[in-house]
């Protein structure tokens, strides 16, 4: 081999390791600020916004930076309008942002390299990218010939992920047809169908029944593991998250507020634990005002909410004064400490980011 040419493949190996090794995704003061004109009512208005329109910004992404470690699944919540989708969109190259940088696997999503296009996927829960008149497998070939995914690969992968997936009974049938569930589910095979190492869901489970949903969350846990897909999950049911990531972002009026662990929000955002109790004969509400808040007492049940650090002693006060048949101490549901906090109800924290 010459020497240029051993150099030229060298250097393509080395960033090629680099690259492989390096975090799945490095965001870093990301912001994306929409420009909008603002039209005075009436029709004196309109004339006078033919010559005079006054500007509106409105800032989306404001100044965001995190780190994603590939192999990681991760929760990426927020109310509506705080930014979620178009962080994924800058992520996966659809839009420029305002200021700021991103890597997607090394490489910069809205320059929209082929390289990097064929290494990732973004499923909207809202929007399809199947033909509506087809059946499903014919989008499938499609997207086979744009991926360059050879033959014996495309069967392999249809196969396997439409039996993950339990859609092999509904491939051939016009997606127009299918139910919702069945629709994302094929609109995942279809993401997945070339294997990407970056993954972008976008309310994946929205509008979906609790059966679907759950089948949905069993196969993105399973699909994770498996393939080691580097996930960032948005969705506005707190059990998807809870059931498939262990660290969340949560982005609110285009900030990002929080990056831990689950467990860490709950410790850092609710200064108290739930206690339900069983009783062996009804108890009065004045009996049990005196340990907590009362958050319900049906006679023989009970849950109360104390402080979190007081947890220990106020149980076993209550084992000593009340007929108690069963305690558990269990963490306020982390639902209720999202709400709060998007609602501003709870205090503000540092960032963890």
């Amino acid at each position: 081999m010459h020497r240029t040419g051993f150099a030229a493949h060298l250097r393509e190996a080395i960033i090629g390791y680099t690259i492989r090794y390096m975090p799945a995704i490095v965001v870093e003061h990301l912001s994306k600020t929409y420009v909008t004109y603002k039209r005075p009512p009436g029709l004196l208005g309109a004339v006078k916004s033919l010559f005079q329109r006054e500007r509106q910004y409105i800032e989306a992404v404001r100044d965001i930076s995190f780190t994603i470690e590939e192999g990681e699944l991760v929760g990426f919540l927020g109310p509506n309008g705080a930014g979620k989708t178009t962080t994924l969109k800058m992520l996966s190259g659809i839009i420029f942002p305002t200021s700021g940088t991103a890597r997607v696997l090394g490489y910069i999503p809205w320059e929209r390299r082929p390289e990097m296009q064929r290494q990732i996927a973004l499923v909207m829960g809202q929007k399809m990218q199947l033909w509506w008149d087809l059946p499903a497998y014919e989008s499938y070939l499609l997207l086979k010939s744009l991926y360059e995914v050879p033959d014996h690969e495309f069967e392999r992968r249809v196969h396997e992920l439409a039996e993950m997936l339990e859609i092999r009974h509904v491939l051939h049938v016009q997606v127009r047809r299918l139910s919702l569930g069945e629709r994302m589910k094929c609109e995942l095979l279809a993401a997945l169908l070339h294997r990407p190492r970056v993954l972008f869901l976008d309310e994946p489970t929205i509008g979906l029944d609790v059966v679907s949903q759950k089948r949905i969350r069993e196969f993105l846990k399973e699909y994770n593991r498996r393939e080691h897909t580097t996930i960032l999950l948005t969705s506005h049911y707190m059990q998807d998250v809870q059931e498939l990531a262990q660290r969340v972002l949560i982005i609110h009026h285009g900030q990002l507020i929080f990056d831990d662990t689950l467990r860490a929000l709950v410790e850092q955002y609710s200064p108290s634990k739930a206690l339900r109790l069983q009783f062996e004969r009804p108890v009065a509400t004045e009996q049990l005002v005196r340990f907590g808040r009362i958050v319900r007492n049906e006679g023989l049940e009970a849950v109360l909410e104390v402080p979190r650090e007081q947890v220990s002693r106020i149980a076993a006060e209550i084992l000593q004064a009340l007929p108690v048949h069963d305690i558990t101490i269990e963490e306020v549901d982390i639902d209720e400490i999202v709400r709060d906090i998007f609602a501003g109800k709870r205090a503000a924290v540092e960032r963890r980011v």
